[in-house]
């Protein structure tokens, strides 16, 4: 006689979905739902097609954070109707599709309440990534393109819309590096557990005594400002270059020298943008990110002092937080959470949420010890 019991699970799924249907205040969520598609529906919008794209981006995404609950809340359900049905008709069937959906909502459930972890001052805004390659010569600057491309995967996985702001291709293969925008509520908070250091290990193809090479990437995280207003940034204190985008190879890419360069004189940070039509836009999206970043570095250095005050310093900027081997052992592991994923090429294909998600917890657990 079948007898499936699932109870004691889907009680704890749903003690878990409670809570997170909590913290996210879906109610709230349809609430701002309602006023955006009010400022999407007036027909002035789009004179501003830059701000109308916001506002549009918001509202999908919006919508699209609500649907996952009440999706996780219906499938939740169903399947306590499902385990009801498999029992009183003892079909083996029925209850094996009822332990496979299980299995599936409490990936969702887990997935779900990583999200309400990010509770960061900045973790709610878009996200900016800047990845360099470091040291291994043309292993490491095909390492840096391997990366970017990852990001990318995952951001089209997760339908969040990327723009790519400024690439420094390398003489040999790959890239020297590459700054992009990562669009979508929660993106920096998400994207930001993958800031550091990454190795890379495995035979390289580029030499041609078949020995095991070793790379380095480094990625930067920050989130995108709209206006950095607490940063004023006088004009003697920059230098402004201009010059002529370049693709792979160094061919030109534009007709003009649209392709901007700003140097911070009293940090030494550099921004290059060469991605937006003209100079003028290129100028505009440059200062916005160095006032986002000269807004980092002061919080940052205020918060240096406050654990040199209290005697703690500890040095996390530049450490490395993930090795990929993919030569051997195929392996990714991320060396702060113990992360480990047997498959590199569904990694470097963007299958990056399970190393993203022990990232989340990691950090949460840290800023609570």
């Amino acid at each position: 006689m079948l007898e499936l019991d699932l109870s004691a699970d889907i009680q704890a799924l749903r003690t878990t979905f409670d809570n997170i249907s909590e913290v996210v205040d879906v109610d709230a969520q349809r609430a701002e739902i309602a006023k955006l598609e009010e400022r999407a529906a007036d027909p002035d919008l789009w004179s501003d097609q830059e701000n109308a794209q916001k506002v549009t981006s918001q509202l999908s995404h919006r919508k699209a954070a609500v649907r996952k609950i009440e999706n996780a809340g219906q499938r939740l359900d169903d399947l306590e109707v499902m385990v009801d049905l498999a029992n009183e008709m003892e079909d083996e069937d029925t209850a094996e599709e009822a332990r496979v959906e299980l299995a599936a909502l409490e990936k969702t459930i887990a997935d779900l309440e990583v999200q309400t972890l990010l509770d960061g001052e900045y973790d709610e805004r878009a996200a900016v990534m800047t990845i360099r390659s470091g040291a291994g010569g043309d292993d490491a600057t095909d390492f840096a393109e391997m990366l970017m491309r990852m990001y990318l995967r995952w951001a089209e996985r997760h339908d969040y819309p990327v723009k790519v702001l400024d690439t420094s291709y390398a003489e040999g293969a790959g890239i020297k590096s590459a700054t992009f925008e990562v669009s979508a509520p929660y993106a920096y908070g998400v994207l930001s557990v993958e800031a550091g250091t990454h190795r890379l290990a495995r035979i390289s193809p580029f030499g041609s005594a078949d020995k095991r090479q070793t790379s380095f990437a480094a990625v930067e995280v920050i989130p995108l400002m709209e206006e950095a207003q607490e940063i004023t940034i006088p004009e003697t204190d920059i230098r402004v270059d201009v010059f002529r985008s370049s693709g792979p190879g160094g061919q030109s890419v534009n007709t003009t020298d649209s392709a901007v360069r700003i140097t911070h004189l009293p940090t030494g940070i550099v921004i290059s943008m060469q991605n937006e039509k003209s100079q003028i836009q290129n100028r505009a999206a440059a200062m916005r990110l160095l006032q986002t970043r000269l807004l980092l570095l002061q919080k940052e250095e205020e918060a240096a002092k406050k654990k040199e005050l209290a005697g703690n310093i500890t040095a996390s900027w530049g450490d490395q937080i993930r090795s990929y081997f993919l030569y051997g052992q195929q392996l990714v592991k991320d060396l702060r959470t113990g992360f480990e994923m047997s498959q590199p090429d569904q990694v470097f294909d963007g299958d990056l949420d399970g190393l993203i998600n022990a990232g989340i917890r990691w950090r949460k657990r840290s800023d609570e010890d």
